[in-house]
């Protein structure tokens, strides 16, 4: 049997995410496919590594530096979020917290994360082959906000943020052979998206990326559409779906150390249901 594990990012709301893959390891459960979307890349890269709280401080700790995210950031750097500073000076080898490229590429789990090519907004899997030690640059592709961040290049290719390509990558877990896969929502499981923001952001980013702003346009629709798909792969007992009661009052840049610590806390408790999804 396959198993895959999907995370779908949400910015700090991933602190949740946090919470479920480190009960993962201390549980012992191996996923064989990891899919993350936005700052659910992170999370999977980490777990894949077996690096046990490793994203609990990178929510917790690192975003109330200046260096990460910032208004000083945006007015210097044109970027509220420094996804350099982010994965590479504090995730390369010599960094204050790196991530362990060589258990990464010899784990049995899985790795890919997804983005968004900024000019067709067609979504890309990348996987293990596409990273390198010290070059990270699928990440920061994967979390590059539409307006918080400049789309991120990949080999001279630029992109989005993964949530605009394929919001909720339920089919692509099933379409690589998994038969079992567990979806983390970092939002409530009955929450209805909606795209008045969305469409207020995609206005800004017509003129230069429109296929992108369509995306973004369509992101509230691809994600409930996801999340509805995802619980009738539930109902036959293919899915289990792990989201949040409530957020705890954390939202996609929400900075409150105790808000981050208890949506953390309530992940990994909620992730206790996992064992014996894939028991059954």
């Amino acid at each position: 049997m396959k198993t895959g594990v999907i995370d779908v990012g949400g910015g700090l709301r991933g602190v949740y995410a946090a919470g479920v893959f480190d009960y993962c390891l201390d549980a012992e459960i191996e996923f064989d496919l990891g899919i993350g979307v936005s700052a659910g890349s992170a999370n999977v890269a980490s777990y894949a590594a077996r690096q046990r709280g490793r994203n609990y401080t990178f929510y917790t700790e690192y975003p109330f530096r200046k260096e990460y995210m910032s208004v000083r950031n945006l007015l210097f750097k044109k970027s509220y979020l420094d996804l350099d500073y982010i994965y590479g000076t504090l995730s390369n080898g010599d960094g204050e917290n790196p991530l362990d490229y060589q258990k990464l590429v010899d784990s049995s789990t899985e790795f890919m994360a997804v983005a968004t090519d900024a000019k067709t907004g067609e979504a890309k899997y990348f996987g293990k082959s596409d990273l390198a030690q010290d070059d990270y640059s699928v990440l920061k592709a994967s979390c590059a906000i539409p307006l918080v961040c400049h789309p991120y290049e990949v080999q001279g290719t630029a992109y989005y943020d993964g949530g605009l390509g394929d919001t909720v990558p339920i089919e692509k877990a099933f379409e690589c052979g998994c038969d079992k896969v567990v979806l983390i929502l970092t939002k409530p499981r009955d929450l209805v998206r909606t795209s008045n923001k969305d469409r207020l952001f995609a206005d800004r980013l017509q003129r230069k990326y429109p296929m992108s702003a369509e995306r973004l346009r369509q992101r509230s629709e691809q994600y409930n559409h996801g999340v509805a798909l995802a619980k009738e792969y539930e109902a036959r007992g293919q899915a289990l779906i792990i989201a949040p009661d409530d957020t705890c009052g954390v939202d996609t840049l929400t900075k409150n150390k105790e808000a981050l610590k208890a949506f953390y806390e309530k992940g990994y408790e909620d992730a206790k249901t996992v064992e014996a999804f894939l028991a059954g």
